[in-house]
């Protein structure tokens, strides 16, 4: 049984293996972003500290993670969203009227004036719920939570996809269709 830091660590490395970095673990994803998940197992093995991990350690990680970035379907593993290495495919869907975006008030005006851009990754990352944009946004400093007008958005050449858990994905959100929460 993992400790919670050990948990948190894993979780971390099971990231950088299937969101940012996959080729140099060895992994080979698919166009929706799965991997085996026996070959997570055998990759992270691979690594001296995680010698002893197990299947039971891996889901263990997948159903604490409070922000959800990982799903097992059948024999599969993947991060849900948030990678960096390879475009992953997802059905263009229409969302709710309103989303969410935690971000920095060091660049919330920023945004405001030239709209919100996936910056290194390869989507903007929007929530359902407030609580997960400030789960979201809180480590970038000082935390401002945007609303998103979605029909507005997608009226000026936003494109949303729903990764689940609440999570929705953009290729951009053009500038006039956000306000500060609250």
């Amino acid at each position: 049984m993992l400790t919670k830091a050990q948990e948190q660590s894993l979780s971390k490395f099971m990231s950088k293996m299937l969101r940012h970095t996959p080729a140099e673990f060895g992994l080979v994803l698919d166009a929706y972003g799965y991997c085996q998940l026996e070959d997570l197992l055998h990759a992270i093995r691979k690594e001296h500290k995680w010698a002893h991990i197990t299947e039971d350690d891996i889901e263990t990680v997948v159903s604490n993670c409070e922000k959800q970035r990982y799903e097992i379907k059948g024999k599969g593993i993947r991060a849900r969203y948030g990678h960096s290495a390879e475009k992953l495919t997802y059905q263009a869907m229409q969302p709710p009227a309103i989303l969410y975006h935690g971000t920095n008030a060091k660049v919330v005006h920023q945004i405001l004036a030239e709209g919100l851009k996936p910056m290194g990754r390869q989507y903007v990352h929007l929530s359902e719920n407030i609580e997960f944009a400030t789960l979201a946004g809180k480590r970038r400093g000082e935390l401002v939570i945007l609303e998103v007008d979605t029909a507005h958005a997608a009226q000026n050449g936003g494109t949303f996809y729903f990764a689940e858990s609440g999570v929705w994905l953009a290729d951009k959100i053009p500038a006039g269709c956000m306000r500060i929460h609250g």
